[in-house]
């Protein structure tokens, strides 16, 4: 009997902002890697989540939304996560929102075409489509805009048709053993993930009273008495946007703790003590060596 051979490859999830793609590796995952909002360019990092199995590891790498216009160090910090990471991988999963094609989308297109690699589509969110009727001429329409190796209409949030999705993948990796350990699921740190909690935490909390220049940064990490102390800086660019952050009587940053502690005591198996601040460093967005030192250094 031939036995199966092993493969392992990476995989980039690319799209213009919110289309889900975060939400799609999460879900491929069955377990949260990359935080997510409905506030655009929720993902700033590139991050790798590791799916094994027998024989099989994929490596899906979760890439920031590619837009267009912003001309701070922080948008071409996340256009260049996003663009670097096609020439590494063996396969692009393109995702698009089934409920309009827009000019980012084109701009995602162009760029893949100067590309090697094989792209699928995978138009996201076809559950919100009322009427079914129009899903296979939506297809057949986006279909058009260049040549896809496959062209699959998922639900990321419902989980929907995503098995046939991995299944498919499977064929484009290349044969190999596995590149990371089987029980690791991403290439970050833990301070990195609490840090990501905090702004998923904040994201969802102001919505659009949300400071764009926002930025969660740990200075403290450590277990003492089997409690995991975390304290954490919440930087942003104006006084106006910390009392924004802070809010009346402290609430804000009271509920973002709350949350955050309950998000981190699940995902570290641990009982939590985290203590926030809010301090204001004016244009730190646009300040590659600020960025750095607040962890924006990931893309050598």
């Amino acid at each position: 009997m031939n036995e199966i051979p092993a493969k392992c490859g990476f995989v980039a999830i690319v799209g213009r902002p919110n289309v889900g793609k975060s939400t799609l590796m999460n879900k491929i995952l069955g377990q949260k890697i990359s935080i997510t909002s409905r506030k655009r360019q929720t993902t700033r990092h590139r991050i790798l989540g590791i799916k094994s199995e027998e024989n099989l590891q994929i490596i899906y790498v979760d890439t920031p939304g590619m837009h267009l216009g912003g001309k701070t160090a922080m948008n071409r910090y996340m256009n260049r996560a996003a663009n670097t990471v096609l020439s590494d991988v063996d396969l692009v999963l393109f995702v698009v929102d089934i409920s309009k094609w827009t000019k980012e989308d084109d701009n995602v297109v162009m760029r893949l075409k100067r590309e090697k690699v094989p792209v699928m589509l995978i138009i996201n969110k076809v559950d919100l489509l009322k009427q079914k009727e129009k899903l296979l001429p939506l297809i057949a329409q986006y279909s058009e805009k260049m040549k896809f190796e496959e062209v699959i209409p998922v639900s990321a949030k419902r989980g929907n048709n995503l098995e046939s999705l991995q299944d498919l993948v499977k064929n484009y990796l290349p044969e190999s053993g596995p590149l990371f350990p089987e029980e690791q699921v991403t290439d970050k740190s833990e301070r990195f993930i609490a840090a990501e909690i905090i702004r998923e935490k904040l994201m969802r909390r102001l919505q659009q009273e949300l400071p764009y220049a926002l930025t969660a940064e740990i200075e403290k990490f450590s277990i003492e008495n089997n409690i995991l102390h975390i304290a954490a800086v919440i930087w942003v660019e104006r006084e106006t946007q910390k009392k924004i952050v802070i809010g009346k009587s402290g609430e804000v940053l009271k509920e973002v703790g709350r949350n955050a502690r309950i998000d981190m005591e699940n995902m570290f198996e641990s009982k939590v003590n985290l203590i926030l601040w809010v301090k204001v460093k004016e244009g730190w967005s646009d300040n590659e060596g600020l960025m750095k030192r607040m962890g924006y250094d990931d893309l050598n």
